[in-house]
C-alpha cells in the first residue's frame, strides 16, 4: 500500500515527526556510561505515553521477527544494527549506540534513528561510519524531489556508501510510511536511478541508510530480533521520515537542536 497524504494528515505527521525527533534527542542526552538498556526503553515508554502516541513496536509482530517484539524502542550496541531489542546492558565507554523509533499519533506515524558514541572515547573508525551514514541520508533526501523516482535516492544513499568502501545489505532498507509504520514502496540503500515509483507531493518516506564496516552479511540473534553484522564489526544507522512537497522533500523528524 502507498499513501498520499491531505494537507491535514501532513500537519498531523509533522506533530509526530517532532515528537519523535525530541524524544530521540531526550533519551540520547540521558544514554551516558552506566545506562541501562532496560531503562532507555522505560523512559521511552513514558514519553510516548505521556505525549498521547502510541508505539509501533510493542505489538510488532512481522514474518522476520518472533512473536510481538515487546518493546517501545529499539537499542543497538556495536555490532547490532536493526531491531536492536532492549536487555539487560549498561553502555560503556565508547559504545556505538543507535537508537531507532516509531511512533503513531492521530493516526499518522514518524519513524527516525540516530547513532552516536557513548562516553568520552570515540574510536576514529566508529565516528566515521556515523558521518558516513548521515552524509547517505542528506544525499537521499536532496534526491528526493516531486517527479524523481525511488532509485534516485537509492542511487544517492548508495552512492556515498560505496565510496566510503563500506558493503552494503539491500535485505532492509528504507519504506514509505504513512498511518502505519511500514508501507511500500521499499527503498533499498543503493540502485539505479530512473527506476521505480515516482514520487508525488504528499508522499511520506522513511530514508535509512545504515552499514556494517567489513561485511554485508547479517545474523539474527538468540533474541529472535536483533540483527548483527556477521563478522562481530560495528556498525552504523540513519533516518529520519520526509515528505515530498511540491517545494522538495521535508525533514519531518529534524531535531530542534545539533545531535552531536
Amino acid at each position: 500500500m502507498i499513501e498520499i497524504l491531505n494537507p491535514t494528515l501532513l500537519a498531523r505527521a509533522r506533530d509526530t515527526g517532532a515528537l519523535v525527533a525530541d524524544i530521540l534527542q531526550t533519551l540520547k542526552s540521558r544514554s551516558t556510561i552506566g545506562t541501562n538498556l532496560l531503562d532507555i526503553d522505560r523512559w521511552a515508554k513514558k514519553m510516548i505515553t505521556e505525549a498521547g502516541a502510541e508505539s509501533c513496536y510493542v505489538d510488532y509482530a512481522p514474518s522476520f521477527g518472533r512473536g510481538p517484539f515487546g518493546h517501545y524502542i529499539c537499542t543497538a550496541v556495536n555490532d547490532a544494527v536493526l531491531h536492536g531489542r532492549p536487555y539487560d546492558y549498561p553502555l560503556t565507554d565508547g559504545d556505538l549506540l543507535t537508537l531507532d523509533l516509531a511512533v503513531t499519533k492521530d493516526g499518522v506515524a514518524a519513524d527516525a534513528a540516530i547513532s552516536f558514541i557513548v562516553g568520552d572515547t570515540h574510536p576514529p573508525e566508529s565516528v566515521a561510519m556515523i558521518t558516513t551514514t548521515e552524509r547517505a541520508l542528506a544525499a537521499g533526501i536532496a534526491a528526493a524531489r516531486p517527479g524523481a523516482r525511488i532509485g534516485d535516492i537509492s542511487h544517492a544513499i548508495g552512492t556515498v556508501l560505496s565510496e566510503a568502501g563500506y558493503p552494503i545489505n539491500t535485505e532492509f532498507g528504507g519504506h514509505g510510511i504513512g498511518s502505519t509504520m511500514h508501507q511500500d514502496p521499499h527503498i533499498p540503500n543503493t540502485g539505479r536511478p530512473g527506476r521505480g515509483y515516482k514520487l508525488r507531493p504528499g508522499l511520506l518516506l522513511a530514508l535509512e541508510p545504515w552499514i556494517m564496516a567489513d561485511t554485508a552479511k547479517l545474523i539474527t540473534a538468540p533474541d529472535g530480533w536483533t540483527l548483527r553484522s556477521a563478522t562481530g564489526c560495528r556498525t552504523a544507522h540513519s533516518e529520519h521520515t520526509i515528505a515530498i512537497t511540491t517545494d522538495g522533500p521535508e525533514i519531518l523528524t529534524l531535531p530542534k537542536q545539533p545531535q552531536r
